[in-house]
């Protein structure tokens, strides 16, 4: 969580008042538990850009793998790595599918039938030999996957959940009031400096 400072220049209770509120509110956002934190669909590097989960590749090795094991759907190869990573990541169907159209075209799947409208895609022996050939980029791939579902462990509890709702909730509550002081905003955010300084050290 972001610690908050007094600015200077500011000395105008309603713009101040919405400047903070508007500040805690993203600081929460985007801190550990908010899209952009361990348990996010996507993390960043170090300058700052967006990066995928998998690298190049990457994908088609863990699709493979999952089909290796069974034969299956679109759907169920998303809901699988979406469990491998427990819960923190789920490819959308918009790279799943085409995906999965290209290991057909390279040889590596093709398609079965099933006892619904949709169809398996199972493993061909191509396929089982490329993901001989590539078995420690799949480890890679897997261990990355194994890695995001522990800090999801650690970091997406329930109670923590709640709680950081329930500040979010009170924060907003608290500080839309009108006529709240300067003293009250920064009073606020003593508060939650403190806070952050006390989870730092346990």
């Amino acid at each position: 969580m972001r610690h908050f400072h007094k600015e200077h220049g500011d000395d105008h209770h309603g713009r101040g008042r919405h400047h903070i509120l508007h500040s805690m509110m993203h600081a929460m956002r985007g801190g550990a538990f908010g899209p952009g934190g361990p348990d996010g669909r996507r993390g960043r590097g170090r300058d700052g850009e967006r990066r995928r989960m998998f690298e190049s590749g990457e994908l088609r090795l863990v699709l493979l793998k999952l089909i290796s094991e069974q034969p299956r759907h679109g759907y169920d190869l998303i809901r699988e790595i979406e469990s491998l990573s427990g819960g923190a990541y789920a490819p959308s169907p918009g790279v799943v599918y085409p995906t999965m159209t290209l290991l057909i075209d390279m040889g590596l799947a093709e398609e079965q039938q099933s006892e619904g409208a949709r169809k398996l895609l199972g493993i061909t022996p191509d396929g089982v030999i490329h993901l001989q050939d590539n078995a420690q980029a799949l480890d890679v791939a897997m261990a990355r996957l194994t890695a995001l579902a522990k800090v999801s462990e650690r970091t997406d509890s329930g109670p923590v959940r709640r709680a950081i709702h329930n500040m979010r909730a009170v924060i907003h509550d608290r500080l839309s009031q009108e006529g709240v002081s300067r003293e009250t905003q920064l009073e606020v955010a003593r508060i939650l400096d403190e806070a952050a300084s006390k989870i730092e050290r346990l």
